[in-house]
């Protein structure tokens, strides 16, 4: 009973953390975009609105020097991607590391959100003040890619999708089975499937040898263009598994028809003897 009340404790607060996560995520996009926005129409004074002056790292900052940056900063997004853009959210993190510089500063989080005009991309990386939930620094990432087509990227999908399915068929069978330690075959069919073959949004496909994709043989990422991608795995053990299945039954059917012939035999000479 303890067990289930602490199992049952642990799932509400992670729930209620991921609702909390995911409410922020649009709120930090929101932010970002009408940050972006006010600068775009160069109201700096409106744009620092939406900045965490009150944060212990900003309090001794000037403001005509943080203007000055605003100013180059708008130069550089309107001189590579013009005033006309559209935000999607990529993803947010808090960034844990044994080495101190690689940590995200205390009460802080890291948003990653991606901007486009008609023709390419690039990315915003923005550190937020949890608490007034404002910028504290934001920068762009070294990206402007051509916007990809996502029709290959789909079609790809539908490909990556068959491969769960049927590992999820050839656990059935083996279910159906009277195979022995069958949990051993489970584990065949839901972790041996590599090598892995990815198809990225940008960059298209690549193969890797050595790359096990564990849960029934397949990964999906969608983070806007830069991050989105589908991998699955080759499934060896599901094929492997499926092989010896169909062995069986073939073998299974083979034996049976002489059985009745046997049978049918040994009927007519007892009936002889008889007679």
């Amino acid at each position: 009973m303890r067990i289930k009340v602490i199992l049952l404790a642990i799932f509400t607060v992670s729930l209620l953390t991921s609702c909390e996560m995911i409410s922020n995520a649009f709120k930090y996009r929101d932010t970002t975009k009408e940050f972006v926005e006010t600068l775009l129409k160069e109201d700096y004074n409106k744009s620092i609105d939406f900045m965490a002056m009150e944060h212990e790292t900003a309090k001794n900052a000037n403001v005509d020097t943080i203007k000055a940056g605003l100013r180059n900063f708008r130069t550089q997004i309107v001189k590579n991607f013009g005033t006309e853009l559209d935000y999607s959210f990529m993803k947010s993190e808090k960034k844990f590391s044994t080495i101190k510089e690689e940590n995200t500063p205390p009460n802080t989080t890291f948003v990653l959100v991606e901007f486009s005009n008609k023709k390419e991309f690039g990315v915003f990386k923005v550190l937020f003040d949890d608490k007034s939930q404002k910028i504290l620094n934001i920068n762009t990432l070294n990206v402007m890619e051509p916007i990809p087509s996502m029709t290959g990227f789909w079609l790809f999908g539908l490909l990556a999708i068959c491969i769960p399915f049927f590992n999820i068929y050839v656990i059935r069978q083996i279910k159906r089975s009277d195979l022995k330690k069958k949990w051993l075959k489970y584990i065949a069919v839901i972790c041996l499937n590599i090598p892995a073959i990815t198809y990225a949004a940008v960059g298209g496909l690549s193969f890797n040898p050595l790359n096990f994709q564990i849960l029934l043989g397949i990964s999906f990422n969608y983070m806007g263009y830069l991050f989105s991608a589908w991998t699955f795995g080759l499934p060896l053990g599901g094929l492997f598994w499926f092989w010896k299945l169909n062995q069986k039954s073939k073998l299974t059917n083979e034996i049976k028809p002489e059985t009745n012939v046997q049978i049918e035999t040994l009927n007519e000479e007892v009936q002889v003897q008889i007679e």
